[in-house]
C-alpha cells in the first residue's frame, strides 16, 4: 500500500487579505503523478506557492501534512530540506552565478552534506545529456539569456539533481514548443518512481500526451471540484471549464 506523502486538509490561503484558496483538499501518495488543471485565476499557482511557503501567501485555515508532519509553519528552506521542490512558472535570471555552482550549492544545502566535485560533475553531465542540454549550459549564468524553453529545461535539471520526494511543477509546459514539452516530459519520467510524487499544475494538456498521470484534478475558485483520470483532461480540451465553473458557483 502506497504511503501518504502530502495531505492537504481544508486549506484556505489569502494574498493581501483576499482569499484565493477556499477549503482545498488533496492527498498525494508516494509513486503518484497528479495533474491539477483549472482556468486562469482559479488558485493553481497560489496552491504551488503556499506549498513552498512563499511569504506573500498566508494560510488562514487548514493544514498541510508532509510525511505525516504538520508543515504549516515551516519556512521554504526547511520544506526544501524535507524534500519538497517547486519549479517556477517564471524562473528568475541570476547574473554572476553559473548553473553548475547554483546546482552544487543547492544540492549541498538540501542534503546538508558537502559534495565531491568529480562525482557531482559526473551526475550533472549525465542528467544534462538525458535532458538534451549542451555541456556549455553548466557554465552559463543562471537563466541569463536563456530562452523560455531553456529556462524550463533548467528547472527540470534542478529537479533531477535535487531528487526531491515531492516535485511541484507550476506551468512548466507553458510557452514551450512540442520538442521542449517532450524533453520536459522525459525529465519528469526520469524522476518518477515509487518513492516520489509529482504534482503538475497546468491549464492545457500538451504535456499529458507524454505522461500518464494517476489523477487529474480540476481546481475552480479555490477548490478542487472534481477528480478523474486522463479522460477528464481530454474532456476539458474539448469542452473547456464552463461546466465546472457552473458546478462550483
Amino acid at each position: 500500500m502506497s504511503q501518504m506523502l502530502l495531505d492537504i486538509k481544508n486549506l484556505h490561503t489569502k494574498v493581501e487579505d483576499k482569499e484565493i484558496l477556499k477549503g482545498l483538499n488533496l492527498q498525494v501518495k508516494k509513486g503518484e503523478i497528479h495533474v491539477i488543471m483549472g482556468p486562469n485565476g482559479a488558485g493553481k499557482s497560489t496552491l504551488a506557492n503556499t506549498l513552498m511557503s512563499h511569504p506573500k501567501y498566508k494560510i488562514s485555515e487548514g493544514e498541510i501534512y508532509f510525511e505525516g508532519e504538520l508543515i504549516n509553519d515551516l519556512r521554504a528552506d526547511e520544506r526544501a530540506k524535507k524534500g519538497i521542490f517547486l519549479s517556477f512558472q517564471y524562473p528568475e535570471e541570476i547574473p554572476g552565478i553559473t548553473v553548475e555552482n547554483f546546482l552544487r550549492t543547492s544540492k549541498a544545502a538540501v542534503t546538508g552534506k558537502p559534495l565531491k566535485m568529480m562525482s557531482f560533475r559526473k551526475d550533472l553531465k549525465e542528467k544534462m545529456e538525458l535532458l538534451k542540454m549542451q555541456d556549455e549550459y553548466a557554465k552559463r549564468y543562471l537563466n541569463v539569456g536563456f530562452s523560455g524553453g531553456e529556462k524550463k529545461k533548467n528547472e527540470i535539471l534542478q529537479m533531477a539533481i535535487l531528487e526531491p520526494k515531492l516535485a511541484i511543477l507550476d506551468e512548466t509546459d507553458s510557452g514551450l514548443d512540442v520538442d521542449a514539452v517532450k524533453v520536459v516530459s522525459e525529465g519528469v519520467k526520469l524522476l518518477a518512481d515509487e518513492e516520489r510524487a509529482i504534482v503538475i499544475i497546468t491549464h492545457h494538456n500538451s504535456i499529458l500526451q507524454y505522461l500518464k498521470p494517476d489523477y487529474v484534478h480540476v481546481l475552480v475558485d479555490g477548490k478542487i471540484v472534481t477528480t478523474g483520470d486522463i479522460n477528464l483532461a481530454k474532456q476539458i480540451e474539448v469542452n473547456g471549464y464552463e461546466a465546472f465553473k457552473e458546478a462550483a458557483s
